[in-house]
């Protein structure tokens, strides 16, 4: 009998000890919950409170040029003229050359290094080409500057502008003199700080393709061209235009490189060669030397521009990538 009492009074005992853990352990999920919200608000948080302080900033200038402003290249600081058209078109001009001139190139390096590289140089060469990310942005406009834009200048411009003369849409688009510096050599530039996040990202999608689908189709007789085109792009398109958004994002905001390189020159012209300026070049040349409040708030309301830009080109990055994950047969969360 006393057996049976020290028995029950045992298993009343682990019972309790079971239900204190099951409560610590929900106090602790309900405390993780809490944690994880409240970071995940730090960000709406952030991103509320600098659309606030943006718009603050620029409502003098919203309010004196309104529509204006978007659809004007004027840009007078001393008659407090200002149109951000030039700018807005910079950037998306330099953004679109520098993701042309890189995605082949980055998507190439992805497929070498997956597919044909041997394996003893796969590491060195993505190393190698990672630590492109890591130079400073302002190494890239000094060696643009003083290295690229003259060997540009004399040896390519000249060449390219001879060529194209008398075809009519080419001539105008490569057209101009060679002054080395413009709107394509800041898009060379972009292109090459981009590099490594198209590649990495592609190379890293690419090393999640299972083996045995290639293994599957090098069997049937398909080349490696055939492999990569029906196999591993397919596949991996998801992850692939993830990574060309990641980089075009960085390409929108690039600012010191850029300044160096493209001229600074706030008009619209029809050759690629020509100079130019884009929105955070124009806010990190001026943004010092603004006198007067309606020039000081122009600059304010050009980057919240570039902050709309950036926002409306992730937006349209997260639907496509929706769109592929169901055309994939996923289930988009």
């Amino acid at each position: 009998m006393m057996a049976d009492v020290a028995i029950e009074a045992t298993s009343m005992e682990c019972s309790e000890a079971k239900i204190a853990a099951v409560k610590r352990s929900g106090a602790d999920d309900v405390r993780f919950r809490f944690l994880t919200i409240a970071a995940a608000s730090v960000v709406v948080v952030l991103f509320l409170g600098m659309m606030g302080a943006m718009t603050e900033g620029a409502w003098l200038s919203i309010r004196t040029f309104g529509a204006t402003f978007i659809t004007s290249q004027k840009w007078n600081p001393v008659t407090e003229q200002f149109g951000a058209l030039a700018s807005i078109y910079g950037t998306l001009i330099t953004s679109i050359l520098a993701m042309l001139l890189a995605v082949p190139v980055g998507i190439g390096i992805a497929i070498f290094l997956t597919e044909i590289c041997p394996r003893t140089l796969r590491r060195p060469i993505g190393i190698a080409i990672e630590l492109l990310a890591g130079i400073p942005s302002i190494v890239y406009g000094i060696w643009g500057l003083f290295v690229f834009a003259p060997f540009f200048q004399e040896h390519i411009q000249p060449w390219l502008v001879d060529a194209v003369v008398g075809i009519p849409i080419l001539e105008s688009l490569f057209g101009g003199p060679p002054y080395g510096i413009g709107i394509f050599t800041a898009s060379f530039i972009v292109s090459i700080m981009i590099l490594p996040f198209i590649s990495a990202v592609t190379r890293d999608v690419f090393d999640t393709v299972p083996g045995t689908l290639k293994e599957s189709a090098y069997a049937m007789g398909c080349t490696t061209w055939e492999v990569v085109g029906h196999v591993v792009l397919p596949f991996s398109r998801a992850g692939v235009v993830g990574g060309a958004m990641l980089a075009l994002g960085r390409a929108l905001g690039e600012t010191m490189a850029v300044t160096f390189v493209i001229g600074n020159s706030h008009r619209i012209h029809g050759s690629i060669f020509a100079p130019g300026t884009t929105i955070s070049a124009t806010i990190a040349n001026e943004f010092t030397e603004a006198v007067g409040d309606v020039y000081h708030s122009s600059l304010i309301e050009l980057g919240l521009i570039l902050f709309f830009i950036s926002f409306v080109v992730l937006a349209c990055a997260q639907i496509m990538l929706r769109i592929l994950h169901k055309r994939a047969g996923g289930v988009s969360g």
